[in-house]
């Protein structure tokens, strides 16, 4: 679809009408027993709720549930941070990636990784021109704003080596040059857990420059009889093809100086660090979160403020993303890895532990 043919207009700021404002959509996490909006917030936390509104209303068009999956892809775009997403086959990783990609207004890229791609087939590499008897850089997919990486483990280690300048410094370099990504630059990536033929596990130096690692499981009864109603008559996932654009990701881009002004206490920051100390204390443990961790952590809570329509942060914006932000962080000591114990149970309770301030 062509994008003249979009019926839903692209969000504005400078157009945004509070009194058409709507409350946040209810997610099964501990958001849903948030107050929706807070009186005397400022014009640009409410349009972060429209845009969060609009993006969560075009992928609940094919989507079914993954009201998480979409809250935390919206926190990442705000604070600039890439996501891995991990989920056995068939559960639409892949599918809400591409989607949320789609809602936006830039520039989009996939790479399906596969055991015998190349730094070169990500990066880009330099081709000698006949006509003109120079070499000219060809640029590969990572070029683009948002790149949905699928089944990232497949790929071996001098390829994910070559992801991590990029990203972490949103920068390639090829043949002793240096060519910026920019600002809007995010990585969408996938991977598998249960299929171990031809994979690679990512170090933790890679995993690193994640903002979240998300688990998605499998839909409830409830979910999946929903699935099979809305394609009943749909075989071909049609209205896939029929999501609209809703927000410009330079508008997007502007609002993370909004999130950067949410108001986070000294109390707030202090339960930040006491959680981050207590995954180094725990002997469940073998490896705690770093510095990076807790910076992550902090800002992704103020952008989870901000979608619950706050202009500061509370304990529960903090415990709501520490788990996606800190389970592939961590590593578990090898009593607890031989149990069969998840780091999401260890984290959870270093969440109940450390004393929440009032």
């Amino acid at each position: 679809m062509s994008e003249d043919q979009h019926d839903l207009p692209i969000v504005d700021p400078d157009e945004n009408n509070q009194s058409d404002q709507q409350n946040v959509s209810e997610s099964s996490t501990e958001s849903a027993t948030e107050p929706a909006i807070n009186v005397g917030v400022t014009a640009e936390i409410l349009e972060i709720i429209n845009i969060s509104d609009a993006i969560k209303q075009q992928l609940s068009r094919v989507i079914v549930g993954q009201t998480d999956l979409m809250d935390l892809m919206i926190i990442a775009i705000l604070t600039k941070g890439h996501i891995l997403i991990e989920g056995v086959p068939g559960v639409a990783k892949t599918l809400t990636a591409k989607l949320f990609a789609q809602t936006v207004n830039a520039d989009f890229s996939r790479i399906q990784f596969t055991p015998d791609l190349m730094p070169s087939d990500i990066l880009g590499t330099n081709i000698f021109n006949a006509k003109t008897n120079d070499f000219e850089f060809k640029a590969g997919p990572i070029f683009a704003d948002i790149v949905v990486a699928d089944e990232i483990n497949r790929a071996p280690a001098k390829t994910q080596a070559a992801m991590f300048e990029v990203m972490q410094e949103a920068q390639v370099s090829v043949d002793g040059e240096t060519r910026s990504m920019g600002d809007a630059f995010m990585v969408l990536a996938t991977q598998n857990p249960i299929d171990n033929e031809g994979t690679y596990n990512l170090p933790e130096a890679q995993l690193d420059r994640f903002l979240f690692k998300i688990v998605v499981d499998y839909p409830s009864l409830l979910e999946d009889i929903k699935i099979l109603e809305r394609f009943q008559n749909d075989f071909d996932m049609k209205e896939a093809d029929a999501i609209e654009k809703v927000v410009d990701l330079k508008k997007l881009v502007k609002l993370r100086k909004t999130v950067e002004k949410i108001t986070i206490s000294s109390q707030i920051l202090e339960y930040i660090a006491g959680i981050i100390q207590e995954t180094r204390r725990t002997g469940d443990l073998f490896l705690g979160a770093s510095s990076r961790a807790a910076i992550w952590l902090m800002k992704a809570s103020k952008a989870a403020a901000a979608l619950r329509g706050r202009n500061f942060v509370t304990p529960d914006d903090v415990r709501w993303v520490t788990k996606p932000v800190l389970n592939h962080r961590i590593i578990l000591s090898p009593q607890r890895e031989m149990e069969g114990v998840p780091a999401s149970t260890i984290l959870q309770q270093i969440i109940e532990k450390v004393k929440v301030p009032r």
